[in-house]
């Protein structure tokens, strides 16, 4: 599914234009990504949890070339789903 197809279907389901849906949810996701950025975590409760997690740097090998390379430390965004969600899926 895609953003505009999330759109389009709360949409109809609440009756509010598509422009207006749009901006609510684009003006969501860049909420999302600002905290994010600030390395702080998002709790959506029912729903799941966005957090920033800190790799360190390390070395690591080129299965091909069998030489070490140099892997810089970096920062990764991750999701964990809710218990809630996760008996609905289950």
């Amino acid at each position: 599914m895609t953003k505009a197809e999330i759109v389009e279907l709360i949409a109809e389901k609440t009756g509010f234009t598509i422009k207006d849906v749009k901006i609510v949810v684009e003006h969501f996701l860049e909420e999302v990504k600002n905290c994010l950025k600030e390395n702080k975590h998002l709790e959506i409760r029912g729903f799941g949890t966005f957090k920033v997690k800190n790799h360190k740097a390390r070395k690591a090998r080129n299965p091909r070339t069998n030489q070490e390379v140099f892997v810089q430390a970096r920062k990764k965004a991750l999701f964990k789903v809710s218990k809630e969600l996760n008996k609905l899926l289950n």
